[in-house]
């Protein structure tokens, strides 16, 4: 019997191969304070879930196996896992998690800007995920600090933690956004994309989500 077992497992595992390892576990950071009006929230979601949808972007989700989640940001205090972590095994699960950000429903409506504490509340998710090899940490917003936590100072904490930040700069007149998260909110091995207003945003974070998936660094 014990024989039977054994080569029953053996053949179970030849099949089914080896399990990819997970490559990064990404966290998506959505900024819904009180400058973030319905129009401009669902550009960020729509453009989340479509670039999701992306082929060559689906292709490396599955093929890494990355594990994504949500979180929604806003004032001191106000970070929410919106979509808890979950693994893209599939493309189904890629589809299912790509509607699930496109109907989330807004956690908070006018309220301030911190970003530190959007930092510390997304590297915070990663106890869940510390098998995955790259932690990264996506940060969207259209303003600057004024309340809470020093972002500097949580994007520091966050890098000699091992973990990656980039950020979407949405900047609806000159570049003073892209200048706060290049200055603060990024690590020294991560990137700012600039989004020229709301309607930009389904292009930059296509691009953005390209550079980490399949150019990471560069």
């Amino acid at each position: 019997m014990k024989h039977i077992l054994f080569w029953a497992l053996a053949v179970v595992n030849f099949v089914a191969g080896p399990v990819a390892a997970c490559s990064m576990a990404l966290v998506l950071a959505i900024d819904v304070s009180s400058s973030i009006d319905s129009g401009e929230y669902q550009f960020q979601t729509y453009g989340l879930a479509d670039a999701l949808l992306d082929p060559e972007i689906m292709d490396v989700l599955v093929q890494h196996q990355v594990a994504l989640s949500v979180v929604q940001w806003s004032g001191a205090g106000e970070g929410d896992l919106t979509i808890p972590w979950r693994r893209m095994l599939s493309y189904s699960e890629v589809k299912d998690f790509s509607t699930r950000v496109r109907d989330m429903a807004r956690k908070w409506e006018g309220s301030n800007t911190a970003v530190g504490d959007a930092i510390a509340f997304s590297a915070a998710q990663f106890e869940r995920v510390s098998d995955c090899a790259r932690k990264v940490i996506d940060v969207s917003g259209d303003g600057s600090s004024n309340a809470g936590l020093n972002a500097g100072i949580e994007s520091r904490k966050a890098e000699a933690a091992g973990i990656e930040i980039n950020g979407i700069a949405i900047d609806i007149i000159g570049a003073s956004i892209t200048a706060f998260y290049t200055r603060f909110v990024v690590t020294s091995d991560g990137f700012v994309i600039t989004s020229r207003g709301f309607s930009d945003y389904p292009r930059s974070i296509r691009e953005k989500l390209l550079r980490e998936l399949i150019k990471p660094g560069s």
